[in-house]
């Protein structure tokens, strides 16, 4: 009995809340980071009115305005072991591209998938982009358009503790 009131808890409180987090969102079938919200509306296309709901739920809205956001630090992560399944990732650490943005770090995350964290100048992450599908002047571009533009020297006097 017990079971079934906490189930119909969870139902309930997952309903009131506005967003499913991101494991909620992969149990789904769906990959938070990856589905623009314009993609849901396509889904009666395909008869499939009955997964638009959640799919709304784990969203992210399309960019609407034409002005570029800028954010001062990013991180790639991914895992070294699978970078034979992304050898354009793989590519694009091992050039001499990442040298290009002082303020982009490379970090090795055990069995994750590229993605990019990007900050703001106080260390808060603004957004996690999926990266799998992309070529090395995809990422190369991606970065050059929203990282902010920044010396070495500048870098390194801004994270003087």
């Amino acid at each position: 009995m017990r079971r079934i009131i906490l189930s119909f808890f969870i139902i309930f409180v997952n309903s009131v809340s506005s967003e499913f987090s991101t494991e909620d969102c992969w149990s789904l079938g769906f990959h938070k980071a990856n589905l623009l919200c314009s993609s849901c509306d396509q889904l009666n296309k395909f008869q499939l009115d009955e997964l638009t709901n959640h799919c709304k739920e784990c969203c992210r809205p399309d960019e609407t305005n034409s002005t570029e956001k800028i954010y001062y630090k990013a991180v790639l992560e991914v895992c070294t072991c699978k970078f034979g399944a992304y050898p354009q990732i793989q590519a694009f650490i091992k050039s001499e591209r990442p040298d290009k943005y002082p303020n982009l770090q490379i970090k090795y995350v055990r069995g994750l998938d590229p993605i990019i964290k990007l900050y703001d100048k106080d260390g808060h992450l603004q957004e996690t982009v999926a990266i799998e599908k992309w070529n090395t002047d995809s990422v190369d571009e991606f970065l050059s358009t929203h990282l902010i533009k920044i010396n070495d020297d500048e870098y390194l006097r801004s994270n003087m503790v």
